[in-house]
């Protein structure tokens, strides 16, 4: 297969275009266009679009002779840098990122149900960054394990690390967290460090947490006057849930932002929860018509809002 995930490819027989965004087989893959609908052709049917380069993309090559470092010479930081691609949103592309000062020959071996296959290798110099696999970020739990194998090279006076190797089932889990802004890359996407610094356990902090007085208790912050329950608000990886995980989680949240009104003597909150199928709004009235410290509930502002929000007033 000649084609890559995130290829900008023309249609040989239509006037269309669009990025790879699925390898569905030795043949076939999945074309996705301005519209977001993803067209299943066969490879042959297709050209690539020479000439185009996605938004944060690096250029691949290293030169051998790297300038001397000035400043603090960082041993620690090698990261992946897993991000969206600027046109096909559900392609994600991972980026090995040398925030260090050493030169890294670094290789990329992925195994699946006992095969392995060489995905990348190569020199990344300092403070660079290089694309090294793409895949569909919908198809996570079908994803691969990833074996890095990862050597350090300077010509400056400094020890070189052990080399590295991380071998790496990715779970949803890890994507679950906010999106940060990529070191080198300069862009948001998920990062994870490979090379963790060594865990330093303070005994003296472990002792106080154990005698931590009773009235050192945790602090109830006080909630916005308007509390959006959207999921895309609450995780970053809504994309990973079914409607059950959304519905408990949005319905945690609501069950702590009413907790910390009531406790702040707040009068009113107005709880954002869109129209959708009204699942979520039932269910938030529904606990609202049995609280003892609700005076009354309503449907908040339509003008601004239509059914989507319900404005709750406290006794």
């Amino acid at each position: 297969m000649k084609y890559k995930l995130g290829d900008f490819v023309r249609f040989v027989d239509e006037k269309m275009e669009g990025f790879v965004t699925r390898i569905i087989d030795d043949q076939m893959i999945g074309v996705t266009g301005e519209d977001d609908f993803e067209i299943p052709v066969l490879a042959s049917k297709v050209t690539t679009v020479h000439g185009y380069v996605g938004a944060g993309a690096k250029k691949d090559d290293v030169t051998e002779d790297q300038p001397v470092h000035s400043g603090e010479f960082k041993t620690k930081g090698v990261y992946i840098g897993v991000v969206n691609d600027p046109k096909a949103n559900s392609v994600v592309h991972f980026y090995l990122i040398n925030d260090t000062s050493f030169q890294l020959l670094a290789s990329l071996t992925t195994e699946k149900t006992n095969t392995f296959k060489g995905e990348y290798t190569g020199i990344v110099a300092p403070n660079t960054a290089t694309k090294i696999y793409s895949a569909q970020l919908a198809d996570l739990q079908l994803w691969p394990k990833f074996i890095f194998h990862i050597l350090y090279h300077t010509k400056q006076n400094a020890e070189p690390p052990a080399p590295l190797v991380v071998n790496e089932k990715y779970k949803a889990k890890d994507f679950s967290g906010s999106k940060k802004l990529i070191p080198v890359l300069k862009t948001q996407g998920w990062l994870i460090q490979l090379d963790e610094p060594e865990l330093v356990i303070d005994a003296q902090k472990l002792k106080e947490s154990f005698f931590q007085s009773p009235d050192e208790k945790a602090v109830v912050e006080k909630p916005g006057s308007e509390v959006d329950l959207h999921i895309e608000k609450l995780r970053s990886d809504h994309q990973f849930l079914n409607s059950g995980e959304i519905l408990k989680i949005q319905l945690d949240h609501f069950h702590k932002a009413l907790d910390a009104a009531i406790v702040h003597q707040l009068p009113e909150i107005i709880f954002i929860h869109g129209a959708g199928n009204g699942t979520l709004r039932h269910e938030i009235h529904k606990l609202l018509s049995k609280h003892q410290k609700i005076q009354t509930f309503m449907d908040a502002r339509k003008e601004k809002f239509g059914y989507g929000a319900t404005k709750v007033l406290l006794k």
